[in-house]
């Protein structure tokens, strides 16, 4: 499964900026790979990972904007249609597992 994180922060103020970059590197530091500008993905392998995900972006929601997530399947995911552009591929991002010994 994939969590898809969307969100319109404001950036008026120094503090809007200081919010929009605290959730922005949370999400990083979290494992989430920008798609777009605004809207982050993480691939998540269990059930009690997506609430887990779902809590941590309920605990560091930012005071103003607007914060969405959607979770989809990953033949969901694989059914997006470029429209225009492609998807860069230098980011693993995917649940093959490698183990070095």
């Amino acid at each position: 499964m994939r969590a898809l994180v969307f969100f319109d922060l404001p950036i008026k103020t120094n503090e809007d900026k200081r919010n929009y970059r605290h959730f922005r590197k949370i999400l990083i530091k979290n494992g989430f790979i920008m798609m777009q500008k605004s809207v982050y993905c993480k691939l998540m392998t269990t059930p009690s990972v997506e609430n887990s995900i779902k809590r941590l972006i309920r605990e560091n929601k930012p005071p103003d904007g607007i914060v969405q997530m959607l979770t989809v399947t990953e033949k969901q995911f694989s059914k997006m249609e470029f429209v225009i552009g492609s998807y860069k591929n230098d980011v693993i991002d995917n649940d093959n597992r490698l183990v070095i010994l």
